[in-house]
This record gives C-alpha cells, structure tokens and sequence, in this order.
C-alpha cells in the first residue's frame, strides 16, 4: 500500500467535522489532525486548486499498476510522487531549466528520444546527466523506445528510476494523468453513511444516534446499495467528491440493541458497493418546533468539502417519520432537478395559470 507523507493542519473551533453549510458564499472545510490525509489549504489564486498530498509508493506497485518496464532502479525502492503534473523535458535538453519541476514525473516521448539520438556524444552525455542531476521522481520512456546509452549512465550515476511505457505518449500520459490523480486526491474520514439510492449517491451525516444506520438498513432492505456506515472516507477527484469505506470496517453496519452485522453476507453482493459519487447530502437533526424548515423546497444550501459544493437537504427527525422514504423521495427530488424540473417551479408556474385566468 502506498505509504502517505504525514502532514498537520489545524481545524478551526468553530467548524463542523461534517462539512461547512451555507446559503451563500460557502467557506472551506479544512481536515483535523487526526485525518487519516490532511489536505493543504486552498490556493488564494485559485479557490478551485488545492495542494496535492505526497505518497510514497513502492516501485513493484506503481510499475504493476502501470504496466511499465524498469530499466533500471538502483538502490531506490519507492517513488515519491508530490504532484499530477507531468512533464515532458524537451526544453531541458536543449539545456534550459529556469522553471524546471524537478518535482514531477519526467517522460520521454518519441520526440525527446530523437532529439537526443541527433546530438553528437559529448553534447548527449551533458543533456542526460544535466537531467539526472535533477531530484526527479523517475524518467519514463514511451513507445518502447531504446535508451541510449548515455541516458542509462547518467540514471546509473544520479541513481535515478528509469522506466519504460510499450504504449504511445499520448495514451500514456492521460493513464498516468488518472493514476496520479486518484493517487494524490486530498481525503478525509467523516462520521456519516453513504447509500446509492436509484443510482444517486447520498451522504447521510447527523449525530451519533439519531438513526443514520437503522436507516440505512431500511434502505438495504428496500433494495439500495450501502457503501459505507459509519465512518466514510471522501477524496477529491477532478471536481467531484468520491466516497468509500475505510477497509477494515467495510460493509459492516452497527445496530444498537443487535450489534455489528454483515450487510455483504447477510443480503448479498448486490446490496453493497466499493465507491460511489457523492451526489448529495442529508443531514439529519433532532425536530425543533422552534426551527423553521424549507416546506418548498427553494431554498438552496450546499454542502462543502475540498473546494467542491454538493446540495445538502436537512430532514428534521421526529417519531413518525419514516426516514427512508423520506431520503427516497430526495433521491428522486435530486435527479429530477438535475434533468432540469423543478416541482416548486411547476406549482408556481400553475399560479400562474390560474391568476391569469381569473
């Protein structure tokens, strides 16, 4: 298993542990300590861009989950990588590294590789220790290609990770792309579930006690598929937040007054799922008769995670209400907005109707 860089960041008192929830502007929620991943904080220059966090990964794995060849690898046995960006070093060859990223995977394509190969030994010999010299994370080379012979000496002398891709740059670089993101994605584990009701995925937060999981069984048992209870472990990837559970507690559901079940065993392969899109969330709150609740369903709230907003809807609880039903009836609310109805829209639109019949 890759083996993440430990980083801490502070959490602000006021904060909640489930998200940041607003009617307008939306703050950033920052992880806590005991995170099992810190992210770092939002970028001033760009709100939507967020550090990566950095992972060491053993060079069997990353060259399995690649499919790469090594050429040679010295006395390294894992790679870190700091950041998805990748780059090409054609530039460097010709001897120009004013803004070099030494932090990035370096890959040689067809381009690169010719352009070494026209150079007269000497000038060869430069460019491939010049590079070398760099703290790269390792070199890759596309397209089967052969390195010279002055590019292995210098991996060799700078102990450097030499790689090898069969497939062409391009595809190569969009599968390195993917890897490096999912590999990098900030994450965090909060106390909720995550269900996938009629393919939407639903985050239910709430405090301890409240009914998330005897909820979740409900669901379970009218056909839905659980991904995690308990404890959801969410990662940015691109603009979208994914959720899964924590291995060791996967698919295990507590229920007071019964304690730990087996959802997998108990209802099958089908009542369960490994990862889903977080969709929406619901956030469920003891009943207060002082409160007022959305009746219409105008009122917009969003909840807020690494930068990436999803729409929140707050169920107050009560003895009668049938909570499962009730997330159901969001699940569909939610994809019904999405393809661009709205039921509050289609009321007010028959008002109008009728008033300008009148």
């Amino acid at each position: 298993m890759p083996k993440k860089k430990d980083s801490a960041s502070s959490e602000k008192k006021n904060k909640s542990a489930e998200g940041i929830i607003d009617k307008g502007a939306v703050a950033e929620e920052k992880p806590s300590e005991n995170s099992p991943v810190s992210s770092a904080p939002i970028s001033k220059a760009n709100a939507a861009e967020i550090d990566e966090t950095e992972v060491d990964v053993p060079i069997d794995e990353f060259t399995a989950a690649m499919e790469l060849e090594t050429l040679y690898r010295g006395d390294n046995t894992t790679i870190r990588f700091s950041t998805f960006n990748i780059n090409r070093p054609g530039l460097q060859l010709a001897g120009y590294y004013k803004h070099f990223s030494a932090e990035r995977v370096q890959v040689f394509g067809e381009m690169e590789t010719t352009y070494l190969l026209q150079m007269m030994h000497q000038a060869r010999k430069t460019a491939c220790e010049e590079l070398m010299k760099q703290p790269i994370p390792c070199l890759i080379l596309t397209s089967t290609a052969t390195p010279c012979d002055e590019l292995v000496y210098a991996a060799q002398k700078y102990n450097r990770v030499l790689l090898r891709s069969s497939l062409r740059t391009t595809m190569f670089v969009n599968k390195l792309s993917l890897y490096l993101n999912e590999l990098l994605a900030p994450s965090k584990t909060i106390h909720g579930v995550l269900m996938e009701l009629y393919g939407v995925g639903v985050l239910v937060v709430g405090e301890s006690g409240i009914g998330k999981s005897e909820t979740a069984l409900e669901l379970i048992e009218r056909g839905h598929r659980l991904v995690a209870d308990d404890a959801v472990t969410i990662r940015r990837i691109g603009n979208r937040l994914d959720g899964t559970s924590p291995e060791v507690i996967r698919y295990f559901m507590e229920v007071r007054g019964i304690g730990i079940i087996d959802v997998k065993a108990m209802y099958g392969a089908g009542a369960v799922q490994l990862t889903k899109n977080i969709d929406m969330v619901v956030r469920l709150e003891t009943w207060n008769d002082k409160a007022t609740y959305d009746r219409l369903g105008s009122e917009e709230q969003t909840y807020s995670m690494f930068g990436v907003k999803v729409p929140l809807y707050v169920i107050p609880v009560k003895p009668g209400r049938n909570l499962a039903v009730i997330l159901e009836a969001a699940a569909r609310t939610h994809r019904l907005n999405d393809l661009g109805f709205k039921a509050v829209d289609e009321l007010n639109e028959r008002l109008r109707s009728k008033f300008r019949k009148d």
